[in-house]
C-alpha cells in the first residue's frame, strides 16, 4: 500500500477479477490513498460484485431478474444436515424445479458454477460453491440465447450502450473455458435476435448500470428466452482479453482498443 502512495501514479488502472479487486476492496483503498482509478467506485462495485443484493435491487426497480433462492453457510452449520436438505430440496423443486445453476453470491468468472439437472445434484453442487463464498445463490435455469450489453459512461460525455453480442458458448453455458480459452465461444455482432429485442437489451443494460451507480464502463450480461429477457449479472470490470466482449463491442462501434483505454484513462482523471 506504501508504494503506490510514494510514487504517486497518475492514474490506477484496475483491471482486477473477483474479490478484493471488483468487489469495492481496492477502490476503497485508492480513494483512502486520494488517487484516481478507473471504473466504478466502492458502493457500485459491492452492489454489482453481491448477486443477492443486486437482483434485489433491481427486481424493486423493474429490472427484469430470474427467480432464485439464496442459502448461507450459516444456516447450513446451524441446523440438522438432513432435515435442512430435506426442506432446502423441497423448496427448490416447489420454487423453482429443475434444473436450477448454483453458483457463489460474490464469485467471478464463473468459478464454483454447476448446472444442477437432478436432486442428487443440488447438495454437492452447493458445497462446491462454498469453496468460493458464504452465500450461495440457486437460480432457475433459463435456456435461451446468451447476450452481453456494454454501456460507456465516461465523465463529460452522455452515457452509451454498445451493440449486443450473442454468446455462443462451445460448452453447455459460458463457463471459464468459454470465457477465457482461445476459442472457448464464438461472439457474434450484433446478436442474432429481433431489433427491438436488441434494443430492450440495451434498455436494461442502461438501467442495471445506472440503477447500481457504475461509471465509465460496466456490461451487463442476459438470457433472452420465449420473447423474455433477464439479467443475470453486471460486471464493473469488463475483462479486457484478447477474447473478451467490451473491446469487441467497443470495436464494433468504431471504437479501437487503445482508444477505449485512453478514454477510461481520462475520465478516471478528469472525475478526480
Amino acid at each position: 500500500a506504501a508504494r503506490p502512495r510514494a510514487e504517486k501514479p497518475d492514474v490506477v488502472f484496475i483491471a482486477l477479477h473477483g474479490k478484493g479487486g471488483e468487489d469495492g476492496t481496492v477502490q476503497g483503498m485508492l480513494e483512502l490513498m486520494g488517487l484516481p482509478y478507473t471504473g466504478s467506485g466502492v458502493l457500485a462495485s459491492a452492489l454489482a460484485m453481491d448477486k443477492v443484493m443486486s437482483k434485489r435491487l433491481f427486481a424493486a426497480t423493474g429490472i427484469p431478474v430470474i427467480d432464485g433462492i439464496y442459502v448461507t453457510r450459516s444456516g447450513l452449520e446451524d441446523c440438522v444436515g438432513q432435515e435442512l436438505r430435506r426442506v432446502s430440496l423441497q423448496q427448490v423443486e416447489t420454487q423453482l424445479g429443475f434444473p436450477v445453476f448454483v453458483k457463489p453470491n460474490a464469485g467471478g468468472s464463473t468459478l464454483g458454477c454447476a448446472l444442477v439437472t437432478a436432486a442428487e445434484q443440488l447438495f454437492p453442487a452447493v458445497q462446491a460453491a462454498f469453496e468460493f463464498d458464504e452465500t450461495v445463490l440457486i437460480e432457475k435455469y433459463v435456456k435461451g440465447t446468451e447476450i452481453t450489453v456494454s454501456v460507456l459512461d465516461f465523465v463529460g460525455e452522455p452515457a452509451i450502450t454498445l451493440p449486443v453480442i450473442e454468446i455462443v458458448p462451445k460448452g453447455e453455458y459460458y463457463d471459464y473455458d468459454s470465457k477465457y480459452a482461445q476459442g472457448g465461444s464464438d461472439h457474434i455482432i450484433p446478436a442474432r435476435l429481433p431489433a427491438w429485442v436488441l434494443r430492450r437489451a440495451q434498455e436494461i443494460a442502461l438501467e442495471c448500470h445506472k440503477a447500481l451507480g457504475c461509471r465509465d464502463v460496466s456490461r451487463t450480461d442476459l438470457i433472452a428466452a420465449d420473447k423474455q429477457l433477464y439479467v443475470l449479472e453486471v460486471n464493473t470490470i469488463p475483462g479486457m482479453t484478447p477474447t473478451s466482449l467490451l473491446p469487441q463491442a467497443a470495436e464494433h462501434a468504431g471504437i479501437a482498443f487503445h482508444q477505449l483505454l485512453e478514454r477510461l484513462i481520462r475520465s478516471a482523471i478528469d472525475r478526480q
